[in-house]
């Protein structure tokens, strides 16, 4: 199916369904996968099942966030417009949640709630680490010593409050270079 170029009835239609569907995907867009079937390709035939199908696959096995499907699901079914409505969508509500929350917590730092709730907070993203850790584990014969960086890197970030981007830089060179 070809794109549907110039059609701003369709980009509005998919502005506004990634816009009411974005503070639904709690585990990534892909999340949203069954619904964005059943609305865009069953109801409204905005594209093909083909087309559908082919914009995830294609996006999973591209470098860069899984949210990428969005944008070419918006292709295939408007163009350009389609794309940039399609991520729009989906974007504008999450991250507007995130920075008011941000802001929030930043010029409420000195408060007890906020202090305990991030205090509370370390346990569940250092396990949320380490479950990570084991589901990208690789193959069994292996697994203990990706268990073991996890539980290295859980560490680090706890006790020496490292950021995580420098880890995984560490992380990806000596990957590079095959030392992991």
């Amino acid at each position: 199916m070809t794109p549907l170029m110039w059609s701003p009835d369709v980009w509005w239609s998919l502005f506004c369904h990634f816009l009411a569907m974005s503070l639904m995907a709690i585990g990534g867009a892909i999340t949203l996968v069954p619904d964005l079937h059943r609305r865009l390709v069953v109801d409204n035939h905005f594209l093909s099942d083909l087309d559908f199908t082919s914009s995830i696959a294609l996006a999973q096995a591209a470098p860069g966030p899984n949210l990428l499907f969005v944008a070419l699901i918006g292709w295939y079914s408007g163009g350009l417009g389609g794309s940039i409505a399609s991520m729009l969508g989906i974007i504008i509500p999450s991250t507007t949640l995130a920075l008011t929350v941000s802001r929030w917590v930043s010029a409420r730092r000195s408060w007890l709630s906020v202090k305990a709730f991030q205090a509370g907070m370390v346990p569940v993203t250092l396990g949320l680490l380490l479950a990570t850790g084991a589901h990208l584990a690789p193959p069994l014969h292996d697994q203990p010593r990706a268990l073991l960086l996890s539980v290295i890197v859980v560490l680090i970030v706890w006790l020496t409050k490292t950021p995580l981007i420098w880890l995984v830089v560490a992380g990806g060179v000596l990957g590079g270079v095959g030392l992991v």
